[in-house]
């Protein structure tokens, strides 16, 4: 398994893998702000979005590739307001589900903190679906529980669903 930054050129070749993995996760029932129907062409739309993030230099966008299949990804949103510019938050840690369970989602958990400390960030913020695998993850990479708030999306069948917000510091 390799895992690598995507710089904006690389990302923009692998938006269509990268959309495949959304669409595999959200079709897995992840509430990971889409809801079911969801098409490639909007998947790949959000990774458009994404990816220009990255070429500003307000998105870092790490994947994990498995004998050269783009297997999962995480993002780094580093743009924040100028009384904040040490803190960055994690989102969509996406792995596919045939990839499931051979710690992608640690070792890309892993590479964001390399990543954010080479940014210079020293706070990190997420949010997840209370119970889920990636809250236990998250729990045994140190990641310290700030709450639960209830209702706070939908699964993408409309089902609502809990989120805890986590934090860590980086020394």
């Amino acid at each position: 398994m390799e895992i690598r930054r995507l710089e904006a050129v690389e990302a923009r070749a692998h938006v269509p893998a990268l959309a495949a993995v959304l669409i595999d996760c959200v079709e897995g029932g992840a509430s990971v702000s889409f809801m079911a129907p969801f098409s490639q062409a909007e998947a790949e739309a959000f990774f458009e979005r994404s990816v220009d993030g990255v070429e500003r230099g307000e998105r870092i966008l790490p994947a994990a590739f498995e004998d050269d299949e783009l297997v999962g990804t995480v993002q780094i949103v580093a743009a924040a307001p100028p009384n904040q510019p040490h803190r960055a938050d994690v989102a969509k840690l996406l792995v596919r589900r045939s990839a499931r369970g051979r710690g992608v989602a640690m070792r890309l958990m892993l590479h964001v903190e390399l990543e954010s400390r080479l940014a210079r960030k020293t706070l990190l913020v997420l949010d997840t679906v209370t119970g889920s695998d990636a809250e236990r993850l998250y729990l045994r990479l140190g990641w310290q529980k700030v709450g639960v708030i209830p209702n706070y999306a939908l699964f993408p069948d409309g089902r609502p669903c809990a989120t805890t917000v986590f934090y860590k510091e980086l020394d």
